[in-house]
């Protein structure tokens, strides 16, 4: 029949070693930064993330236009098409006219859809050329949540193996303790010299 004391190594008595002590504060600490370190942790760099994709976000708005371009040809077949916010796209030749009265034209990503001649809004750098809309504010929610999760869960993972490396030189200082002490008290029980 085994019998189990709880907290002994909390406890002072005969059988405790400086390894057990140091393993119980260090699994009281693992414990701590487990439940408490990397959640904050997290959600502190998923703050920042979300602050940085916002800095991102307003950058892309402030060089990107959007305008209300035609769409002048199709592309060929050989194109690749992209899913843009779970729609396909592909690449058109989109032609619209400037406030100044120039008409102008470029490559664009247009809906699956559309068709020459169709009516569709296209976002165009300062050069004139077609990039991707600005990153709405789902985009940026999930980036923070995203960057705050592997920030977590990275904490917590670097904790448990400085833990598991704590404990294996914990448990060999404590086997080296319990031989040094068998070395000297094994005498008196077999009656043996050493």
């Amino acid at each position: 029949m085994r019998t189990r004391v709880r907290g002994w190594r909390w406890r002072h008595n005969p059988l405790r070693r400086r390894s057990d002590v140091v393993e119980t504060w260090t699994l009281l600490v693992v414990g701590l930064l487990l439940l408490v370190g990397a959640p904050l942790l997290g959600a502190a760099t998923a703050w920042w993330g979300y602050g940085q994709a916002q800095a991102i976000v307003a950058e892309q708005r402030a060089e990107r236009t959007r305008v209300s371009a035609e769409v002048a040809g199709d592309t060929d077949g050989s194109l690749p098409s992209a899913q843009l916010d779970g729609q396909h796209t592909y690449r058109a030749t989109v032609r619209w006219t400037t406030p100044d009265g120039a008409e102008r034209s470029t490559t664009a990503r247009v809906p699956g859809d559309a068709r020459q001649g169709d009516r569709v809004d296209v976002w165009l750098d300062s050069r004139g050329r077609g990039v991707p809309p600005p990153s709405d504010g789902a985009q940026v929610w999930q980036h923070s949540a995203t960057v705050g999760s592997f920030t977590a869960i990275g904490t917590g993972l670097t904790v448990l193996l400085v833990h598991r490396a704590v404990r294996g030189v914990a448990l060999r200082r404590r086997m080296n303790e319990w031989d040094r002490d068998w070395a000297r008290t094994e005498p008196q029980w077999t009656h043996r010299r050493a």
